[in-house]
């Protein structure tokens, strides 16, 4: 390890910038109206973790090479034996922040995210890193992947990302007088006199959270150059009205109803269900009632791009992949097909799941065969790829012994991808930041429900993730479900939050039995406007669409009692509710929502006067 502070030196500190403290700590001498974080950074605390405690890592060195606000680092054995590396940390500082620091922090599967305070964090859904997915974490310590961000109270934001994810994984460790950046290099051995490239660290603070979240995307993509398209996509999807049970009728029924009522859901998408098994997704199961191929002909003969959901990294035991090619699977420490669930979640149906070897030439070879045929023989422009975060599956052995399981799940995608040639891909249930490069559109929340509280929570971590939308790749709100017994302010909420998310928009509705007032409402939201909210604070009570002929004001009221909101409006404008067309007159300065319902939301067209 490189330098090392005093315990007296930590809790004298009182800044409120983690930079500027470590560099009172470094005893640096310059003055505190300096942010230059490449040279706090320089002299940092940094550490090699051996997986053996007892080996010496005197002869390993970090090379760490600053250019602005990036940071790109090297390892590098300059001794005589190899040396298995548990993990690295770039650096490490003291924290001193206000209890009521506001907090956000990314997950490595898509479903985690933490919200909240320093005090108190918030899981956004219950689906966590280390608790539903089993992935190891230090003790009393809050791990987040990619990135973090930490909103003292009247002071500048301060915002922590990993550029990059091509081998491995980067993540902070947050304890509560600390923060680490720390590279997982899973185990692997460093030979002597070999070097290896980590992964690039990025640091932003200023007034403007927005815009520091834009810089990290835009630096994402520079490093992982996104697949493009030029407007989120729009469609149907089979799950959330008929799930896996779906029949070849019921896809037709709907096809039928789009046809004369909505032609401007682009996609038809089979989801799970017509597989007879996981893994076997080139055969029909008998329960869906007619061929899969007849019903997607059918889809593109009525001038609509059939869609279908795959989970290609995963496979039960009875499937004919598995029984036929288990040598094409992730191994455990016997060396036989690692069961899922020995080390992570399972999986929701048909467990438990064994996992596709990204990094084995045959298992890549039928990856691509797979999309290949669905793509050119079977006609499919779009793919709902889910479970892809058992592809970066912890805790087994790859047929490359040398691949980190960032890699894997990235060689694996490359050949879905060779596969799917121009057809779209949709990231779902994936790891996020080793996702990066690899897919057009990303699910930014856990699935929609017809519940008050699922409604709430998907919103919640949607907009959340508003800075991706449309630089990383379009994100993926889930569907729109517009039928069911909530009340109408409640459906207006979720619908309002879908159009904040400025993405993908598909419906979960049986479209053959929506009211008409629910089927006005889901065309209003066609077609999407690719423009995310930004919002006034991390609370997401009020933001703005950012249109050229209009802002687009985006008021939620989260809580179970009437609110108030004031939106500040930059200029006189004429304001309309989006949703029913009322007037609300020309405003000058501000425009007050009195009392607002509880679990509803307003969307106000603004345009200049």
């Amino acid at each position: 390890m490189s330098s090392q502070w005093s315990r007296r030196d930590v809790l004298s500190l009182a800044l409120a910038s983690p930079a500027l403290a470590a560099a009172a700590v470094l005893g640096r001498s310059r003055s505190r109206q300096s942010n230059s974080l490449d040279q706090v950074i320089a002299n940092a605390p940094w550490q090699v973790v051996p997986v053996d405690e007892q080996i010496s890592v005197s002869e390993v060195r970090l090379l760490r090479r600053w250019l602005g606000s990036n940071c790109s680092s090297s390892l590098v054995n300059h001794g005589s034996k190899s040396v298995a590396i548990k993990e690295v940390v770039l650096f490490q500082i003291p924290l001193r922040l206000p209890a009521e620091t506001a907090l956000y922090g990314e997950g490595f599967q898509m479903l985690s995210q933490t919200a909240g305070t320093i005090a108190q964090p918030v899981n956004l859904s219950q689906y966590t890193d280390a608790q539903h997915y089993k992935l190891p974490a230090p003790a009393n310590t809050r791990v987040f992947y990619g990135l973090t961000a930490l909103s003292p109270p009247r002071a500048p934001h301060e915002v922590f990302a990993f550029g990059s994810s091509r081998r491995f994984s980067g993540k902070f460790y947050v304890r509560d007088s600390s923060l680490q950046a720390v590279i997982d290099t899973e185990g692997l051995e460093l030979k002597p006199d070999e070097t290896w490239e980590l992964e690039e660290l990025t640091y932003r603070r200023g007034a403007n959270r927005d815009r520091l979240l834009a810089e990290v995307a835009q630096r994402l993509a520079a490093n992982h150059p996104p697949l493009r398209v030029k407007t989120p996509p729009t469609g149907w999807c089979s799950w959330y009205c008929f799930g896996p049970r779906v029949t070849a009728q019921q896809v037709l029924g709907n096809l039928d109803f789009i046809a004369r009522n909505t032609p401007q859901l682009r996609y038809v998408q089979i989801d799970d269900g017509y597989q007879p098994a996981m893994g076997d997704w080139l055969e029909t199961g008998a329960a869906f009632g007619g061929d899969v191929q007849g019903v997607l002909k059918q889809i593109r003969a009525r001038g609509f791009e059939p869609a279908i959901w795959v989970a290609p990294f995963v496979a039960e035991e009875q499937s004919h992949i598995f029984q036929q090619h288990p040598d094409w699977f992730v191994k455990d420490a016997a060396g036989k097909p690692l069961r899922s669930d020995r080390v992570t979640f399972g999986g929701w149906r048909r467990g438990p799941w064994y996992v596709v070897d990204g990094t084995h030439p045959k298992a890549q070879a039928h990856l691509e065969k797979v999309f290949h045929t669905m793509r050119h023989d079977w006609g499919c422009t779009y793919f709902k790829l889910d479970a892809n975060f058992w592809g970066s599956i912890h805790g087994g052995s790859f047929h490359d012994r040398r691949a980190t399981r960032i890699e894997a799940y990235r060689r694996g995608m490359a050949a879905v991808l060779r596969g799917a040639d121009d057809g779209f891909i949709l990231g779902c249930n994936h790891p996020l930041w080793p996702s990066l490069g690899l897919i057009h559109g990303s699910r930014s929340s856990n699935d929609i429900k017809r519940s008050w509280d699922r409604i709430k929570t998907t919103a919640r971590q949607n907009l959340s993730r508003n800075w991706q939308n449309g630089t990383l790749w379009w994100n993926d709100p889930d569907a729109i479900c517009l039928t069911g017994e909530l009340p109408a302010a409640e459906f207006q909420f979720h619908a309002t939050a879908i159009y904040a998310s400025g993405g993908m928009v598909l419906s979960g509705d049986d479209l053959t039995k929506m009211p008409p007032d629910r089927l006005a409402m889901l065309r209003k939201l066609l077609p999407p406007t690719g423009v995310a909210a930004q919002f006034t604070d991390e609370s997401l009570n009020t933001g703005f669409v950012k249109l050229p002929r209009a802002w687009m004001a985006c008021v939620f009221n989260w809580e179970d009692k009437p609110q108030t909101f004031n939106l500040d409006l930059p200029r006189r404008a004429k304001v309309t509710d989006f949703w029913d067309g009322a007037s609300l007159g020309v405003q000058s300065e501000t425009v007050s929502i009195k009392e607002l319902s509880p679990h509803s939301a307003k969307l106000l067209v603004c345009e200049w006067v």
